[in-house]
């Protein structure tokens, strides 16, 4: 990596959200380390080089975060290299019925969403804290503000992220390190399809645009924004409504969305 620009780590870079992070931040003049599980994560390395005006170091890892291994494989790449921004975005989800899912399945997705980005996020913050500069983004979810039927685990999980997030800005706020949620709605991603809800109203659904998701992130993360609800208005707007409706409401309406339509 080079002296002259910033370096940042974007996991789940490989498509999606995550690549459209990694690109703002290559258009943006930062070199990056990019992380996913699979191999489209050397693919995309290239094409991220050439973003910006000017050519910036890529440097791509092909590691499995549902895993110990992979974690600490991603912690050995980024010790001692000052980071000046880290997008914690790497997360999957899980559609059906509690009862009826596979639990080895449920528990990756917390291993995914819950404890590589707790794992990461200690392991960022402590040279950040130390240089008492950077900024982390963590992707967390509109789905954080509403119980999840059909879709139990994942929404749990970034409920904890939110909750996560806003309690490590409590105690850095002291600090020059800043910590930024990102709240997307559904967009227009494999998520869903990796979920196996392409049968249910929201997988079938129009969804935001998963370059400007990450435009959103990525300017509120520069301003030290503590979170921000991207991208579409009906996504902000149901970010608002979900503040006053109660928590019975809330899952109803999500049970209708999430719920496969052969159940």
């Amino acid at each position: 990596m080079t002296e002259n620009r910033p370096l940042a780590l974007v996991t789940g870079a490989s498509s999606g959200i995550g690549l459209e992070l990694a690109r703002q931040f290559a258009t943006h003049g930062y070199d990056l380390i990019i992380a996913a599980e699979d191999d489209g994560i050397e693919t995309v390395a290239p094409t991220l080089r050439t973003a910006g005006d000017a050519s910036v170091q890529v440097e791509a890892a092909k590691l499995d975060l549902t895993t110990s291994d992979g974690v600490q494989r991603l912690q050995t790449l980024i010790a001692n290299r000052p980071l000046a921004a880290a997008a914690l975005n790497a997360g999957a989800g899980l559609g059906g019925a509690f009862v009826d899912n596979d639990l080895a399945e449920e528990l990756k997705v917390i291993d995914l969403n819950v404890k590589s980005t707790v794992v990461l996020a200690k392991a960022v913050l402590a040279g950040m804290v130390q240089r008492n500069e950077g900024r982390i983004l963590i992707t967390s979810s509109i789905a954080s503000t509403m119980p999840g039927s059909y879709q139990a685990v994942y929404n749990a999980t970034k409920s904890f992220l939110q909750s996560f997030t806003e309690a490590l800005q409590d105690e850095l706020k002291d600090s020059a390190v800043t910590i930024t949620s990102l709240m997307p709605g559904p967009t227009e991603t494999n998520f869903f399809h990796r979920a196996g809800m392409d049968d249910t109203r929201v997988g079938q659904s129009d969804k935001d645009d998963p370059a400007e998701v990450a435009k959103q992130g990525f300017e509120a993360m520069l301003a030290g924004k503590n979170r921000v609800v991207a991208e579409s208005l009906l996504t902000k707007a149901q970010e608002l409504a979900n503040k006053v409706l109660p928590d019975q409401v809330k899952a109803a309406v999500h049970r209708k969305m999430a719920e496969p339509k052969d159940h």
